[in-house]
């Protein structure tokens, strides 16, 4: 008989990124944690990623790893495809001839963002740049690999570890007056704490599964904090809590002015509307996800800590 799931490993990719870094606390609790940051476990590299996962044989994989340069990538496109499109396949490929379970990240970028809405998951997908559909084409290759799979896509998301917007708002608020950021993109910023802790949550609910692990609800959902903002407005209340704490800052609320997308042109195109609709993550797993404000302040608080 096949030793349960519980009693295997975790393997965790990417344990040095923003979210890595706190699955490797969240998920430390549910068992062994073999975890690999790039060095270790280089995901455009197939065949390590097959040794890795025949060796040790895990009874869960979470794939925090990812291309994240969004616009590097429309000149890496070759890097980004491997390590976001191919390589959740491999991983997928190898853990069902193990028996294990695959947790894997997406994006809102999947989207065009041309949506009235939130997107939900059987929304049509039609990336705009070359890390969304890198990120689309790892989605389908873990689905058609034959493992059982949680693939949760987010959007732009924060932690106290690694680089994101938050920290780049902190940054040039200590060296400059006067900032534009772009007003006509929206989406819900949402904290790593949140992701790791919903999977942690989910996971738990997995390893406690009484009947045969096929019944248990794999698939695809959209995982981000509630509520929606803009760039600017989200940069407007990082100043606000920055300010509150006391830190050394040439940026004023005045010196902070909203432009449209067209004012910033970027190598890769970003949708407009980034929103997702989680009800079904919600619905399923009994969830209830905080407004993306709660995770960002408190993300915000560690990092002014560090």
């Amino acid at each position: 008989m096949a030793t349960p799931a519980r009693e295997r490993p975790i393997l965790l990719t990417g344990c040095n990124g923003q979210l890595g870094c706190v699955l490797r606390q969240t998920l430390a609790p549910l068992g062994t944690v073999l975890a690999f940051d790039r060095q270790s476990l280089d995901l455009a590299d197939a065949d390590a990623l097959r040794r890795r996962v025949a060796e040790c044989r895990p009874g869960v994989i979470v794939n925090a790893a990812a291309y994240t340069a969004v616009d590097k990538a429309e000149t890496e496109a070759d890097i980004a495809h491997a390590v976001n499109a191919v390589a959740p396949g491999v991983l997928g490929e190898a853990a069902a001839a193990i028996g294990a379970l695959v947790v894997h990240y997406s994006t809102d970028y999947v989207f065009d963002g041309t949506a009235k809405g939130a997107y939900r998951e059987e929304d049509a997908p039609n990336p705009l740049n070359v890390y969304g559909k890198s990120k689309l084409a790892g989605e389908r290759a873990l689905q058609a690999s034959g493992a059982q799979h949680l693939i949760f896509r987010t959007s732009w998301v924060v932690g106290a570890q690694g680089g994101n917007f938050a920290k780049t708002i902190l940054r040039l608020a200590a060296e400059r007056e006067t900032l534009n950021v772009v007003d006509d993109q929206y989406g819900a910023p949402t904290s790593a704490a949140l992701l790791a802790e919903t999977t942690a949550r989910i996971l738990r609910r997995y390893y406690r599964q009484t009947r045969k692990t096929q019944d248990f609800p794999c698939g695809l959902y959209h995982l981000t904090a509630t509520g929606a903002t803009s760039w600017h407005a989200y940069a407007a209340l990082i100043l606000a809590e920055a300010q509150k704490a006391g830190c050394a800052l040439k940026l004023t609320a005045k010196g902070l002015t909203p432009i449209p997308s067209s004012a910033y042109p970027l190598p890769a195109a970003r949708p407009a509307n980034s929103r997702l609709d989680c009800t079904r993550l919600q619905h399923t797993f009994d969830l209830r996800l905080p407004p993306w404000q709660q995770g960002v302040t408190q993300t915000l608080q560690q990092i002014f800590e560090l």
